[in-house]
């Protein structure tokens, strides 16, 4: 029984005339060589606004300039043969409906991701999504915005419009050249995780080892590490099996030392779990949410701002403890 009154008790003594710790070489760092071992992600500022990673959840709201977007919130689809409003004046009215339900970022998007999506020419793409832009950032000149494409034709046209982040949905085999423009930008991406075919022997190890060497091309080619943020591609590559799996193990990727996006949002396994269309699967959509959260997502990519911010909000009060809230800019804004 060890004696409270001898704490050095079950330590084997230093041995200091044999070499103590000393005795047995070890390897040390490289003069260059960074230590890594990664830390807290640093704050990062997109366009105009701060964030402070693990401070709180943040909130992005999803803005399809499309006629084909599987959820059926395509701001260029015919509903009822009646022809669409007009798109910019639609954008910049949900845009400022999402600001008012305190979403952090909004992502713009001009050519459908969803499986089987008609392919948008580069023209097409940024005849859509520019104006959107430029009226978004003149309405909302405070709200950080995202260009969701893979064409640096598009999105060098978008952030010369006024977007502040790049969100490449083929982000484990970036185009160099769109790399490169991030990169001259000084500007953050998005990485998301995507596969031709959902064929995997080890899904949650390749998706992690995927996006790491997609981490460290996006640095040879110039973008800054602290600038990057990943996303594992719910719905992109995956079966619905693969995509269930991947939120029960999504705490995994916390060891790439990035910021996560997760965009659940009304997507086809939710509807394939509860057998339903994509307008009742809000409900889904917040379990993974909070679920996410619990996981250490950063970021939730979201169609319903308001219900999301609540779930987030709940969410990270226990899972961050961020309530009662604090005045402390460190810790984020508990809105």
């Amino acid at each position: 029984m060890n004696d409270p009154a001898r704490p050095d008790q079950g330590v084997v003594a230093a041995r200091p005339e044999l070499g103590g710790g000393a005795a047995t070489p070890s390897f040390g760092l490289p003069d260059d060589a960074p230590s890594g071992i990664p830390g807290p992600a640093a704050p990062l500022s997109i366009g105009p606004a701060r964030f402070a990673w693990g401070a709180r959840t943040f909130v992005m709201g999803i803005l399809n300039v499309t006629p084909d977007s599987f959820s059926g919130d395509g701001l260029l689809a015919w509903n009822d043969g009646a022809r669409p409003a007009d798109p910019v004046e639609r954008a910049v009215a949900i845009g400022l409906q999402m600001a008012s339900e305190c979403a952090d970022l909004l992502d713009v998007g001009g050519e459908s991701t969803r499986p089987g999506h008609d392919v948008v020419a580069e023209a097409d793409e940024i005849g859509r999504i520019v104006p959107v832009i430029h009226a978004l950032r003149a309405a909302l000149p405070a709200m950080p915005l995202s260009i969701d494409t893979t064409k640096v034709r598009v999105a060098e046209a978008a952030l010369d419009a006024g977007a502040d982040l790049v969100n490449d949905v083929q982000g484990v085999d970036p185009d160099p050249d769109l790399l490169g423009l991030v990169a001259t930008r000084g500007l953050p991406i998005v990485l998301m995780h995507n596969r031709a075919e959902a064929r995997y022997a080890n899904l949650m190890a390749e998706v992690v080892a995927d996006l790491q060497r997609s981490i460290e091309q996006a640095v040879r080619h110039g973008v800054a590490w602290h600038s990057i943020v990943v996303d594992p591609g719910f719905g992109f590559g995956k079966t619905p099996v693969h995509n269930v799996f991947l939120l029960r193990e999504l705490a995994s990727l916390r060891i790439l030392g990035r910021p996560i996006v997760l965009g659940t949002s009304r997507k086809s396994t939710l509807g394939k779990v509860l057998d339903l269309p994509p307008d009742e699967r809000v409900e889904a959509t917040l379990a993974t949410t909070a679920l996410g959260i619990a996981a250490g997502v950063d970021i939730v990519r979201v169609h319903d701002v308001g219900p999301n911010v609540r779930a987030a909000r709940m969410a990270d009060a226990i899972v961050r403890g961020t309530w009662p809230p604090v005045d402390d800019v460190t810790r984020g804004d508990a809105r």
